[in-house]
Parts: C-alpha cells; sequence; structure tokens
C-alpha cells in the first residue's frame, strides 16, 4: 500500500505557504493505519534496541503500537507538568520562540537502546531535544523512525550519526 496517497496535504496551514502533510488521513483508514504499523516494523527490522520512546502526542499514536507489535516497551515523553514522577527537562526551539520536554529520570536504565518513533521529521529539534533527554538517563539512542520526513528542511542530517527510517518522503514543507 502506498502510504503517501493516505496523506492529505493542506495547504497554507498553519501559515501562508506551508504545505501541511496530515497523517489523521492515515488513522482515518483501518487499513492504512495497520499498513503504517506494519511498514514502521519492516523499516526497523535490522535495527537492535531495547525500548521505544515515542513524545507526546502524535509520537504515542505510531510508537505504542509498534512497540506492543514487536513486543517491547514504550516510554512516553511528555510536555512539561504532565508526568507525575521527577522529571528531566529539555528547552529547544522552534520556528517562533522554544518549547520543553520531559521524560521521567527513571524510565530507562543506563546502557538501553531506545528506538525513537514519532509521525514527522522536518527540521529535527524534537528528535534533538529527545535525545538529549534519553542521554541524561544513561540510555543511548540507536535509531529514529517517522512515517513522514519532510526532506528539504535538514532533521536527517542533523541526526546523522543515527539509523533514520521513514516511510513517506516530500520535498519542502
Amino acid at each position: 500500500m502506498d502510504l503517501k496517497k493516505l496523506v492529505r496535504t493542506v495547504p497554507d496551514f498553519p501559515k501562508k505557504g506551508i504545505m501541511f502533510r496530515d497523517i489523521t488521513t492515515i488513522l482515518q483508514d483501518p487499513d492504512g493505519l495497520h499498513e503504517s504499523i506494519c511498514q514502521l516494523q519492516e523499516a526497523i527490522k535490522d535495527i537492535d534496541y531495547d525500548v521505544i520512546v515515542g513524545p507526546e502526542s502524535r509520537g504515542f499514536i505510531f510508537g505504542v503500537p509498534l512497540a506492543f507489535a514487536e513486543h517491547k516497551g514504550f516510554v512516553p515523553v511528555r510536555k512539561p507538568g504532565k508526568l507525575p514522577a521527577a522529571v528531566y527537562s529539555q528547552e529547544y526551539d522552534l520556528e517562533y520562540g522554544t518549547a520543553t520536554l520531559e521524560l521521567h529520570k527513571d524510565a530507562l536504565k543506563p546502557g538501553q537502546k531506545v528506538l525513537v518513533a514519532d509521525d514527522l521529521l522536518a527540521t529535527g529539534g524534537t528528535a534533538e531535544a529527545i535525545i538529549k533527554l534519553i542521554e541524561q538517563t544513561g540510555a543511548k539512542v540507536v535509531g529514529f523512525t517517522f512515517v513522514v520526513e519532510l526532506t528539504d528542511l535538514g532533521g536527517r542530517e542533523r541526526l546523522k550519526d543515527y539509523e533514520v527510517r521513514t516511510l513517506v518522503q516530500y520535498e519542502g514543507e
């Protein structure tokens, strides 16, 4: 199945000139959702990892069923104030300002091999923040998997030291 055919493109969202790649249309389609998880499984089959980490919220959507299918644990990365125990926090830059992500301090063990799953690779800023969080626990990021990659935005280059697997690629924003 060609997942690219299921991705809806919304022009001028969230601002004029942006071509937003909307994955909710994959999620709405039972075959598309099933196929996306199967294709993610296939894409990572040669990566040796212990646990999947996914950021709020779309990383949960793809990371949890992938972890279930692979019989691995899943660790959430959340926005500030959402995790109940002690956390590591990491601020990172956005196009207009900054954001912060958090990870439970006891979520990962030193030496654990981590695969990060998310919906979209654009500039790689979120991914870099997640790497920093994971490294604070003593665990090691071994790879990333994304459903969609916006190739012109340079995210893959920022993650050049890691395995990066994507299912659908687009040039531009």
